[in-house]
């Protein structure tokens, strides 16, 4: 509610472009009856069931432009949805439709917020740090850094039986289902989560000591600050009147709760997601949250999105097939005005070498009838799937890359990074060690561990000059950092630290590396227009949130994809390969685990059916060499699923044991 003739006055200069724009434009204009329905529904709950390539995102960014051009302020508008690429896709495709730069800043008033779940907790917990007890500056600490830490606590404590991934991986969980450590001590029935339980304990000591938060409590310690603080939990629901939840399928309990309590009593709720597609359990993904939400949330509208804009009948008839045998799910059909299509080719090689010769040479073939390379997709359930078709396209010279390696995950990079968060958080002791180390300047791993014991006293004349050097270069870096902009800030790092030189003067790799830092440097440009310290904060934030599909974009033109089906989640290709089609594999042999089940497997398989446009691959093996061992395969009884009609059947008497370059 406007207050004052100065609200007013800044309300007027945000929307009048806006307004101006809208007496020109229906945003409803190029919608299909069902996603018109959506657009329309501008007050109270609304859930968007949008199956596979059903126009998702034109839908949700038809609904807000639709808003802003009924008289809603743009920063009123909260959008969150689960990476950065569809946050930033989202953001300038509603920015091109209200006839605005899509380039403006995402942190200009006249835009919507839209971003991520875990870069909503860093806003919130940044800008109410003081009221929770936590480090404005605090650090976020990726998966790697949380290993390492989880590994030294085992390692003292004697727990060699437990792994530093498993610990993690439950913790995280619990995290996930709105836990803290002190419940999960409380409700421990056995020696063993007794166990666990301290081991959390001295990692969230740890995690105090070096003013970080990891990723789970970005989500976890938001919601806590929602439940326990009355007026940070109204000033962001007075802030953001309308909120709109991207791939709601995917929430765990404690993003579940974040949107609730956002929402508050309007309840101006629009969740948008597909039971069909939650594969992420593992997660702690719920897809009850989507199936209960006319429940949760009453007087509810629901729309179903059953119109595919993305693949041909034939490829929607099979995905169909598979995915009608679930129970717990949306009842819906997607249909398509698409062409018939041809017919899904199903290749069974006798070994997963052969298989691999099949996926290259189909591919080469697919490039020579005029299919782009970025429009090939290969998914395999399992990582190490992959070994066998990196040797095929190698073999056959084909242009490929395996998704997964980020950028930010770059070692050269996390070292220069390392540099600005021990700048900037002295108790950020990890970061501290590691920019000590790169390059050497003789500080060694006894005279590290005097220090983080408190014990720098004992240290030799030797030793405390160059850690003075070092913390000299550090106040040196602290200054840049809080008055230069982002990318000059770094600048200063790369050539204060002497990694410049180092890798400079080295060979070929190291000098890619150098070009690796310069790239980092120049993404960092983007972050200039911030008031310093700001910028690079934010930087930090969006390296630590990074997520596979969020890497870097290369300028050159993108080769063909290798990745899991979990990666190509969101993704579409003219041509798909599925592979490893064979009853263990895919579906896995975990799937009646307590962390996932049949039905999610069979969501999975309907996510890799559904990526593909015009062309799908199915493949399998006879014979594959797993975990160092030849395994004799049964075909996926997933396939059992698809109609024979919609299948062609490749000879494998076409296979050549070798390929001709």
């Amino acid at each position: 509610m406007i207050k004052t003739f100065e609200e007013w006055i800044v309300n007027v200069s945000i929307l009048g472009d806006v307004a101006c724009y809208s007496a020109r434009v229906n945003y409803l204009s190029g919608l299909n009856e069902r996603q018109k329905q959506a657009a329309e529904h501008l007050a109270g709950p609304l859930l968007i069931i949008a199956g596979a390539g059903a126009g998702k995102t034109k839908t949700i960014t038809h609904r807000i432009a639709h808003l802003i051009g009924g008289g809603a302020r743009p920063d009123s508008i909260l959008a969150v949805t689960f990476t950065n690429k569809a946050a930033a896709e989202m953001r300038a495709r509603t920015l091109t439709l209200l006839g605005l730069d899509p380039g403006l800043s995402p942190f200009s008033s006249r835009s919507p917020r839209m971003t991520t779940f875990h870069s909503l907790g860093v806003q919130i917990l940044r800008e109410h740090a003081g009221t929770f007890g936590i480090p404005t500056s605090f650090n976020i600490w990726d998966r790697d850094d949380s290993s390492r830490l989880i590994k030294r606590i085992l390692a003292d404590r004697g727990l060699e039986r437990f792994t530093p991934r498993t610990v993690l991986g439950r913790i995280s969980r619990e995290k996930g289902k709105a836990q803290t450590v002190d419940h999960f001590v409380a409700q421990t029935h056995s020696f063993e989560s007794e166990e666990i339980g301290e081991v959390w304990r001295r990692y969230e000591e740890g995690l105090r000591k070096e003013g970080a938060l990891d990723f789970d409590d970005l989500l976890l310690r938001t919601l806590l600050l929602l439940q326990e603080e009355a007026h940070v939990r109204q000033a962001l629901q007075e802030r953001w009147h309308h909120l709109t939840i991207d791939e709601y399928q995917d929430t765990n309990r404690v993003q579940y709760e974040i949107a609730r309590l956002l929402a508050g009593e309007r309840m101006n709720l629009c969740a948008v997601g597909d039971t069909d597609q939650n594969i992420y359990s593992w997660r702690g993904a719920d897809p009850r949250y989507t199936l209960s939400f006319e429940r949760d949330f009453p007087n509810a509208k629901v729309v179903l999105l059953e119109e595919n804009y993305r693949s041909t009948q034939t490829i929607l008839a099979a995905a169909n097939s598979v995915i009608a045998k679930n129970t717990r799910r949306f009842d819906k059909r997607l249909f398509t005005g698409n062409p018939t299509g041809e017919a899904i080719t199903l290749f069974a090689g006798a070994s997963d070498r052969e298989e691999a010769m099949f996926v290259a040479r189909t591919a080469r073939e697919l490039l020579g009838s005029g299919v782009p390379a970025s429009e090939i997709a290969v998914l395999f359930r399992e990582n190490f799937q992959s070994r066998a078709l990196e040797e095929a396209f190698i073999w056959a010279g084909l242009p490929y890359r395996v998704l997964g390696v980020r950028f930010f995950d770059r070692a050269e990079v996390k070292d220069v990074l390392s540099y600005v968060r021990a700048a900037l958080n002295p108790h950020a002791f990890t970061d501290f060690a590691r920019a000590a180390g790169v390059p050497s300047r003789g500080i060694g791993k006894q005279t590290l561990e005097k220090i983080a014991r408190g014990e720098e006293s004992v240290l030799s004349g030797a030793a405390r000059i160059k850690i003075d050097s070092f913390r000299s270069l550090l106040r040196r870096v602290r200054e840049a950092l809080l008055q230069k902009p982002a990318s000059e800030a770094l600048r200063l790092v790369l050539a204060e630290s002497g990694l410049e030189r180092i890798l400079a003067e080295g060979d070929e790799e190291a000098r890619e590396r150098l070009t690796n830092i310069f790239e980092l440097i120049s993404h960092a440009m983007r972050y200039d227009e911030l008031s310093p310290p700001h910028g690079i904060e934010k930087l930090l934030e969006d390296a630590a949130l990074m997520g596979e599909q969020d890497a870097l974009q290369d300028s050159r033109e993108r080769p063909i994809s290798l990745m899991t089906v979990h990666a190509a989640k969101g993704l579409e290709f003219d041509a798909v390969f599925v592979t490893g089609l064979e009853q263990g594999l895919f579906p896995s042999e975990r799937a009646n685990d307590e962390e996932r089940d049949n039905e999610e497997e069979r969501r999975l398989f309907y996510v890799a059916l559904t990526r593909a446009k015009k062309f799908l691959y199915l493949t399998l093996a006879g014979v594959r060499i797993r975990y160092g061992a030849r395994e004799h395969t049964i075909p996926s009884s997933f396939l059992h699923d698809i109609d024979e009609r919609l299948i062609s059947y490749a000879d494998t008497r076409m296979f050549e044991p070798t390929i001709e370059l």
